[in-house]
């Protein structure tokens, strides 16, 4: 009889077990499916808005890439004349090199700012005076970068002139200045994370063999800390190679080959914000400044993502 019973609650235990797990699916049980299916689709969005964005402004772009686009004349001629009527021309030699000159300088002014605020911030002040000179560095993030060129071309411009005596203030010198500016907070933001992910054992071994905290820091740390040191300065060039609107208003906005920093140049970006709007939409001057796009989103995500790796790589040793 004993026997019975304990097989008859047995059997009724097996087949309430289904009831009662549906009877555990409770508000927070699909809150928390809910919030989980969310967090999900907020982590892949970004990766799907990379690849909606390639792929909107290649297929824009392809149609100049097959028909009219000469790699000759695209990577080496200055002569930019796409509304030409008896020849348009589309050479971007001068809109790549003043891109690359207006960065290089300014990553010539932001490096050595931001890693020495870096240093400071995480080897030499007190908790609280880095706290605060952090904040007051991230402050100049939070600037727009119309601003910035406000700044450009109503405060330098009239500086350079009366400095250094030349005929315009727009010109490389300043848009290097004002876009070095902008890529200082984050420069100095991962370089201080790459700086204080170094153990402290690297440290507390050099101070015990007599080293000072200048020698630690420079003997100990930044040798360990140099990967997402380099990472830091590759996003910081990313950062500067696609602002737009800054370098626009301050660099003058000429198409020529620079050979000083008074020269005025023309960047990419400045091109296609400047050009776009009065193009006719799916003319070869419209898919020409897309190509340009292409080539400026390749070199940008060449750059970020080697500056990712290399900052998970520091993530993963430390």
């Amino acid at each position: 009889m004993q026997t019975e019973l304990q097989a008859t609650q047995s059997v009724s235990t097996s087949t309430s077990s289904p009831s009662d797990d549906l009877d555990r699916r409770d508000r927070a049980w699909y809150i928390d499916k809910l919030v989980a299916m969310l967090v999900f689709v907020g982590g892949i969005s970004a990766i799907i808005f990379i690849i909606g964005i390639f792929v909107f402004i290649t297929r824009e772009g392809f149609g100049f890439i097959l028909t009219r686009f000469d790699v000759v004349e695209f990577f080496t001629s200055t002569a930019w004349r796409p509304t030409s009527d008896q020849r348009p021309t589309y050479g971007a030699l001068a809109l790549i090199a003043g891109t690359a000159s207006v960065t290089g300088l300014a990553m010539l002014v932001s490096v050595p700012f931001s890693i020495g605020a870096a240093i400071y911030i995480s080897e030499f002040s007190s908790g609280r005076v880095g706290e605060v000179l952090k904040v007051l560095v991230e402050l100049l993030a939070a600037i727009p970068s119309v601003v910035w060129g406000f700044i450009g071309l109503t405060i330098m411009n009239p500086l350079i002139i009366d400095t250094f005596h030349v005929p315009i203030g727009l010109c490389v010198l300043n848009s290097g200045l004002i876009l070095g500016l902008m890529a200082a907070p984050i420069m100095t933001t991962i370089a201080e994370d790459a700086l204080k992910a170094v153990p402290d054992t690297y440290r507390e071994a050099a101070e015990a063999l007599g080293a000072t905290r200048w020698q630690v820091t420079t003997r100990a740390v930044l040798p360990a800390a140099k990967q997402g040191l380099v990472a830091a300065v590759l996003l910081g060039v990313g950062r500067g190679f696609g602002e737009t609107m800054a370098v626009l208003m301050a660099s003058g906005h000429a198409v020529n080959l620079p050979t000083s920093v008074f020269d005025s140049v023309r960047a990419l970006t400045a091109t296609i914000a400047a050009e776009l709007g009065e193009t006719a939409v799916g003319s070869e001057h419209y898919q020409a400044l897309f190509t340009l796009g292409i080539l400026l989103f390749a070199v940008t995500f060449s750059i970020n993502l080697a500056a990712d790796l290399m900052v998970r790589g520091v993530r993963k040793t430390s």
